[in-house]
């Protein structure tokens, strides 16, 4: 019969060891198993913990909810306790980080895009506070074309984990009125983060001569 956490020695249970030893002593499936607490039938909570580590490996605090929930013995449950530790950390370890609430926040993350001669499409990825997590290069086109697809723009931001998006690209002719392409790009993207439940907050153009906001002038949607 399998032994479970109550039957190993005071001192070499988890959570007493997190006690007396701090957490530097414990190893990371004895970490994990703190927070899974229980285990199921036929498996300690410290056994599932080693299950879940072989499964995810390194990736393991970028695996979703239902990615954690698929491993037998994990549950719904268990998974959002493991999602919420992790975001918890991250948020923590990177600290406060800036909010977008106007167009013009977005500028400090694009202004090497100003002097560029090919256009660039980028994406700021956001939290659900619309705390910028990262900026990402898209595509990089030729003068005034750039092919962008919704694969890869979302797959950008659902490796983030991301709330919500916000799209720019620059105008190397420093016009910034959107082309039809741009308006009709848009749209799309809108709709695909609507199927995916990641929002697109804008889209902003930059050039040398301003910016422009498709938010602030309703063509979104």
């Amino acid at each position: 019969m399998k032994k479970g956490i109550k039957d190993l020695p005071e001192f070499k249970r988890p959570r007493e060891k997190l006690v007396e030893r701090g957490p530097e002593a414990l190893s990371d499936a004895e970490l994990l198993a703190i927070l899974l607490r229980t285990g199921v039938e036929g498996k300690s909570a410290l056994d599932l913990a080693h299950s879940i580590l072989e499964k995810a490996g390194p990736e393991l605090p970028r695996w979703s909810v239902k990615e954690l929930a698929q491993i037998p013995g994990v549950g719904v449950a268990k998974a959002c306790e493991i999602v919420a530790a992790f975001e918890l950390a991250r948020r923590f370890l990177q600290g406060k980080r800036p909010a977008i609430s106007k167009p013009e926040d977005v500028l400090p993350y694009v202004q090497d895009l100003l002097d560029r001669k090919q256009e660039y499409f980028v994406i700021l990825t956001l939290t659900g506070a619309n705390e910028v997590i990262t900026r990402k290069v898209v595509t990089v086109g030729l003068l005034d074309s750039a092919q962008v697809h919704p694969r890869e723009v979302f797959a950008e931001a659902i490796a983030d984990r991301a709330a919500a998006i916000i799209l720019v690209h620059n105008h190397p002719s420093g016009k910034l009125e959107p082309s039809s392409e741009d308006i009709s790009l848009t749209r799309r993207l809108v709709e695909a983060g609507k199927i995916l439940g990641i929002d697109v907050l804008d889209h902003v153009i930059v050039s040398k001569t301003g910016w422009f906001s498709f938010a602030e002038k309703g063509l979104l949607g």
